[in-house]
């Protein structure tokens, strides 16, 4: 039996279609489908956006730590100062080169005169002192008139004057005094003086005549040689290595001390820099060496040593200006700026 097609069910979607709640239903859900859909797209490009910014941000520090990185290593041991600065504060440079270094002995004495160099005047007659022209620290010189006496046997008067040139150092004769045989004036001249240095038995075998003496009388240094070895009396265990020094500034003195550097040996050495120079930074030794406004410390192997210069045997140049005064301000710096980074 055939069926008609009128009686057959309609689709299902057209029914729906023709349905108000049943489409209201589809409405809605197609609506939270695409909110859905927006906010997935959204939070992704959120995600891509932060994690965008986050890369930027890694990639930016890792270049600005690296960057950092590189200035403390290229600033590692350096300091720059200028030149201004560095006159103002007294940092000196030299460069280094060839040096004679000396092997040396040291002695201790003092400064003294030669026995020719003090004069003791006394009258040629007994008399009566009339008149004293000079005192004590004055200068003369040699034939100036130091006093005038009246003998007691001729009642003539008679002049006292000065046998050397040099310094009134004694004065035992005023106006009115009888005069004998006692010493009127004592006149010394110090434009020479002489150092007495004691060499010990341990020393004896090194020290000769004609060596260079280096000595050190307070601030001022001079370089003279031995002229004589003599014995130094009262039984004493030691010598008298006698080295003559000039004194035309009148800087020195009799009775001051002196220290004394005797030069047993020398040898010349390609490189050299001054002791006072070395510096340790970072458990090395070396100097600071100068390019430009920058002073950069350079690790140094030295060698023999005296007691001005050290000998380079690696880490150096000969020509090279270098720090020779005041390089602890440099170290100074460079170990507080390498405090500051660390912190």
């Amino acid at each position: 039996m055939k069926t008609s097609n009128k009686h057959l069910a309609k689709p299902f979607s057209k029914n729906l279609l023709k349905s108000p709640p049943a489409l209201a239903f589809i409405l809605a859900l197609l609506l939270v489908f695409f909110v859905a859909d927006i906010y997935k797209a959204n939070a992704a490009t959120d995600s891509d956006d932060h994690q965008h910014q986050e890369d930027e941000h890694t990639e930016e520090s890792g270049s600005h730590g690296h960057g950092n990185d590189e200035k403390h290593e290229d600033e590692e041991g350096t300091s720059q100062i200028e030149d201004a600065m560095a006159q103002t504060v007294g940092i000196v440079t030299e460069r280094s080169g060839e040096q004679t270094l000396h092997q040396t002995i040291l002695t201790y004495g003092r400064l003294t005169t030669a026995p020719e160099q003090t004069s003791h005047v006394r009258a040629r007659f007994s008399g009566v002192v009339t008149s004293v022209q000079v005192t004590i620290g004055e200068t003369v010189a040699a034939g100036d008139l130091l006093a005038e006496v009246e003998a007691n046997e001729s009642l003539r008067k008679y002049s006292i004057r000065a046998p050397i040139a040099g310094m009134i150092v004694q004065r035992h004769a005023n106006s009115g005094e009888v005069t004998g045989d006692q010493i009127l004036f004592s006149i010394s001249s110090f434009d020479n003086l002489w150092a007495e240095l004691r060499i010990f038995p341990s020393q004896r075998s090194s020290v000769a005549i004609g060596q260079e003496v280096f000595l050190s009388i307070g601030e001022q240094k001079v370089k003279t040689k031995i002229e004589h070895l003599l014995p130094a009396g009262d039984e004493q265990p030691y010598l008298i290595a006698r080295a003559k020094l000039s004194n035309d500034l009148s800087m020195l003195s009799p009775g001051s001390m002196a220290e004394g550097r005797i030069v047993i040996d020398e040898f010349n050495v390609d490189v050299a820099v001054k002791i006072d120079a070395l510096q340790i930074l970072g458990g090395r030794t070396g100097v600071f060496v100068k390019h430009g406004n920058k002073y950069e410390f350079i690790p140094l192997i030295v060698g023999r040593k005296d007691d001005s210069y050290a000998e380079v045997i690696s880490g150096l140049k000969p020509d090279t200006e270098y720090v020779t005064r005041n390089s602890y301000l440099i170290k100074a710096d460079i170990e507080k700026s390498e405090a500051e980074h660390e912190h």
